[in-house]
């Protein structure tokens, strides 16, 4: 058994993934480990081609997001980036570079510019005071 670990290339650049690559990234992160074969499984029909599945993993390893163990001609592949961090980073990147870098205007926009029921806004509110409750003065990472 041979095990792959991959880099990224681009050292300090941030990595984006396109639609079609999360789309592969968030069924890996529900398996946490697959063969090529389970992987096309989740797919819903039509299925994308072989070859496009293919390509989408290689770029992935290549901006190393997965890597790969090798058992004989099978690759089992995983995801080496974590789905919380992941979509921190984006998250992080959408406040950094729509909101001004100020999670006030972020929740602003986001309370008021979404569908969100008052259920859910009492959750949030809730959530946040828990955090507020948890970690009073401790400054939430950026």
């Amino acid at each position: 058994m041979k095990l792959y670990i991959c880099r990224a290339k681009n050292i300090g650049v941030v990595m984006e993934l396109t639609t079609a690559e999360e789309q592969v990234m968030k069924y890996l992160w529900k398996l946490e480990k697959a063969f090529f074969k389970d992987l096309m499984a989740q797919f819903p029909e039509p299925r994308p081609a072989v070859t496009t599945v293919n390509t989408l993993l290689k770029r992935m390893i290549d901006k190393g997001f997965v890597a790969y163990k090798l058992y004989g001609n099978s690759r089992e592949y995983y995801p080496v980036v974590k789905k919380n961090d992941y979509f921190a980073k984006h998250i992080n990147g959408l406040i950094k570079n729509f909101f001004n870098n100020s999670a006030g205007q972020f929740a602003s926009f986001f309370t008021s510019e979404t569908d969100l029921s008052q259920e859910d806004l009492n959750k949030l509110k809730k959530l946040v005071e828990k955090k507020l409750k948890s970690d009073p003065g401790k400054k939430v990472k950026k």
